[in-house]
Formats: C-alpha cells, structure tokens, sequence
C-alpha cells in the first residue's frame, strides 16, 4: 500500500480509530500530526475495547513503529500513562514501537489549570479541560516548554520558569491557585527519564522510511469542522485539523501524503457547544445516541447526535481535498422507515448549499432535508456492499453522489471484522 492519510470529516469521533487500524495493517508507519489528550480513539481488538488518546490508532498493530509529530501538544503524564496501560493489557511499547518528536510542545499542570478555570466560567466552550488551548497559546507566544528540553533540566528549568510565571498570574487571576515551581520540575524531570528512549527527530526518520519505500498511514485527530481556522469558530479545536496540517505537523512534503481519505458516521455528533443544524431532537436523539453509544471516549460526555449534513461534508471534502471518504457506522441507522439527510440550508429565505462563513449565518439556517428510504437491522455478517439491504445501498451511493468522491469503506460494526471494502485505495 503508498502512503495514506486518514482524517475526520466532520465534528471530531466519527470512528477515525477503527479506520485507521484497519489500514494500519499494511503500514510501517503510523504517524499523528497535531492535538494532544483530548482525541480519544476506541478500539476493539478480540472483543476488547482500547481506548487512546495520544498514541496512533496503530499501536494496536504488532510491527508497526508509531510516531507523535512535531506539531502535537503532549502531556508527558498521560503519554506514560498509555504506554503503562497499554502493556498491562498485552501490548508492550518500547522505543522499536513508538518515536515523539522533540520539537512537539508540552502540556503541562498549568495549562489544565487555565482550562479548567476558564471552562468553569461565562467564556466556556466545551473543551475537554486537558490544557490543549493554554498549551498552544504559549507555543504560537513562544515561551512554550518542549519534549527536547525534557532532556536537559538546565534548559528545562529555564524554559519553565517564566512560562509558569506567566501562567500563574492568569491563574490567579481567574481564582486558582497555580501549581509550585519545584514540583513540577522535579516531576518532569523524572517524566524526561522515562521518556528519553522514545524522544527523536521524527521528521528525519519519516523521511528516510518513505525514501527506503515503507508505507506510512498519517492519522488526524478531531475533524475539518474543528479546524482552528476553517472550522466553527470558535467552537473548535487550538490545532489544524485539515489536510494542509499534515505537512506542517510532520515535516513532509505535501506531495508524500498519499490518498487523502476522509472518515465520517452516517449521521453526525458533537461534543460541547457550537452549532449543529441537524441536531435531532426527542426520542430519536437518545435512540441513536444509546444504539451509537455515543459518549466521549475521552471525557465520557454525551454526544449531541443530528443526521447527516451534506453541505458541512462537503465543506471538509473541499477544504482537505478529500479523495475517498470511510462511512462508518452505517447500521446505527436500520431499522428506521426513513431516514432524513440534510442536503441544504435555508438562510432567511435563501436556500444555500454551503457551509456559511459567519457564525450568526451558521446558527441562523434551517435544514432542508430529504427522506431515504430506511433499511432493516443488518445480519452484521455482510462482507460485500452487494449483501447490503436496498436501503443502506441507496444511503451509500447517494453519500457518493452528493460528494463527488468514492466511499472506500463500509463500518457495519465496532470489530475489526465488521467492514465492507467497496473500493480498493490506489
């Protein structure tokens, strides 16, 4: 297989995870570009659930060297942390199996520390509360503490002094009590120990696997709609969620990234606040939220369900060049009679077909949907989309048609197992 870049397609937790294990099996590499601890990824391998938050999707992959990019934001806690669970439950991480780029910055306790103070007041917008926003506000105001400065605790100490310094006014400002100097010191000191193994020049080693013909699959976290700059603002994310991040987020050349596949649920979620047009409402939300077991994997809130957004899909398609698009899951939606799917918006009077720009645009449209025809419960042995229902075929082929690009795969099911391959990826 050539290299392959899997990203969301819309609002984040469309099953990226699965996605991404599924080809992972063909790739050397499996590298994630941007974010820190607030992507969650669920896995079920042999019937077990596994849970990620900042290691690849691909860890769960025997063989495969996993790599956290230049432009991620990590928590050195949490990372060990998954590396620690990670091998309790049989599968081991050493340094032949997981790189962390140097130049990646560092969330840190103070950083959570502003998060959660600010989420906990009027300016709230439903982050995770895991430091992401703080960590990349210090990075783009360069005082930001990195991986590399983990390594030598002279460095380390003087990066971190006045970024806490500068932290802790904030702090207090909003009635926290900011965390002590020495100890976070100590603590990360520590932390660069355990980590020093993993800590490389990850761009280089991307390179010379590609230039030796490895295959390397790039994962995105979170989805195009919470980009920070072509997302809804400012109900996003801090990091570039797109395609054109991945580049930048890695240190590879556009021209390497492969196909660009985008993965999105037959219906659509969002966690937090922001807008979501097609939000369903009453019974229906909470069927598909219990059949869909729609709760955050990584902070275990409800998710908001609506039905498919044609005009936000193909907002990401447009913006991320998407070539190929992963449907997953699909059989959320048997049983229904029928089965909405918004196709454009209505805006004052307007019908539109485009994603507005203007966030009291966005707020202000009214869905206009089509019905599909429903499909019943699926036997969950399908293997081909021709032992698909009549229904859940027509849902496929006008997701196809609607978007202009071909649907590579079908999620039928959380296993492994439970995936359609409709189109081969060149």
């Amino acid at each position: 297989m050539p290299n392959l870049s899997v990203l969301g397609a819309q609002w984040g937790d469309e099953g990226k995870g699965k996605v991404v294990d599924f080809y992972a099996r063909h790739a050397d590499l499996v590298v994630r570009y941007a974010g820190g601890s607030n992507a969650g990824h669920t896995l079920v391998v042999n019937g077990r659930k596994l849970a990620v938050h900042l290691l690849p999707s691909g860890v769960a992959r025997p063989g495969t060297l996993c790599v956290l990019g230049d432009a991620m934001v990590i928590d050195p806690t949490a990372l060990l942390t998954e590396i620690d669970d990670l091998g309790r439950v049989g599968h081991p991480i050493d340094e032949a199996s997981l790189r962390v780029s140097g130049r990646a910055h560092l969330v840190l306790p103070y950083h959570q520390e502003l998060d959660a103070l600010r989420e906990g007041g009027p300016t709230a917008i439903g982050t995770t509360r895991r430091g992401i926003g703080p960590a990349y506000e210090d990075k783009m105001a360069r005082r930001g503490v990195r991986v590399i400065d983990l390594l030598k605790p002279a460095r380390l100490r003087q990066r971190l002094e006045p970024a806490l310094s500068e932290a802790a006014a904030r702090i207090e400002q909003l009635g926290g009590a900011p965390p002590d100097l020495e100890t976070v010191l100590a603590r990360l000191v520590e932390q660069g120990e355990r980590l020093r193994p993993y800590v490389a020049d990850t761009g280089v080693l991307i390179a010379e696997a590609i230039d030796a013909g490895r295959t390397v699959l790039f994962e995105g976290a979170q989805g195009g709609l919470l980009d920070i700059d072509h997302g809804t603002y400012p109900f996003v994310t801090s990091s570039t969620t797109v395609a054109g991040g991945i580049g930048a987020g890695t240190g590879v050349g556009p021209h390497l990234l492969g196909a660009l596949v985008g993965v999105a649920k037959a219906y659509v979620t969002r966690v937090g606040e922001g807008p979501l047009p097609t939000e369903i409402t009453g019974e229906d939300q909470e069927r598909v939220r219990k059949l869909g077991d729609e709760f955050g994997s990584t902070t275990g809130r409800p998710r908001r369900c609506g039905w498919l957004d044609l005009p936000a899909l193909r907002y990401v398609v447009r913006v991320s060049g998407l070539q190929w698009l992963a449907l997953t899951k699909l059989d959320i939606l048997a049983g229904l009679e029928r089965i909405p799917v918004c196709e454009a918006y209505r805006l004052r009077g307007r019908v539109i077909e485009h994603l507005p720009a203007d966030p009291d645009d966005l707020a202000a449209v009214e869905p206009v949907y089509r019905e599909m025809e429903g499909f019943p419960p699926l036997r969950g042995d399908e293997r081909a989309v021709e032992e698909l229902p009549a229904g859940a075929r027509a849902y496929v082929q006008m997701v196809e048609r609607a978007l202009g690009i071909g649907v590579c795969l079908v999620s039928i099911g959380p296993a492994r197992e439970d995936t359609i391959v409709c189109h081969a990826l060149p």
